[in-house]
């Protein structure tokens, strides 16, 4: 079990995807995607295991990330982010977002 403190020290916020490219140099394969957070955070870069989403289905969606983890390198490419899904058996990984539209950097509570 955490305590309150913990969990608010993860900060999940929304954003929108403003690009996805290829990432051929990932050993499993990914999406590069570029994240608009708002004014506040700006773009961040994410590398996304999430190739079973079409580039057309991910591209101006909204999505919940987790912000403030340390950036990892990933075949070169530096991840600034992590995108957030539930894992199901089936499907892979199933995106989180929110239900209606919400300001781009909204912190999630």
């Amino acid at each position: 079990m955490i305590d309150i403190g913990q969990f608010q020290a993860v900060d999940m916020r929304v954003g929108r995807v403003i690009s996805v490219e290829e990432f051929p140099e990932a050993r499993v394969p990914a999406w590069k995607l570029a994240i608009d957070f708002g004014s506040e955070l700006g773009i961040k870069r994410s590398s996304a295991q999430i190739t079973h989403y079409p580039r057309e289905e991910l591209q101006d969606r909204l999505v919940v990330c987790v912000v403030n983890l340390k950036p990892r390198r990933i075949a070169g490419f530096s991840s600034e982010v992590l995108v957030l899904g539930a894992l199901d058996k089936l499907q892979g990984v199933v995106l989180l977002r929110p239900d209606k539209d919400a300001a781009l950097g909204s912190r999630i509570a």
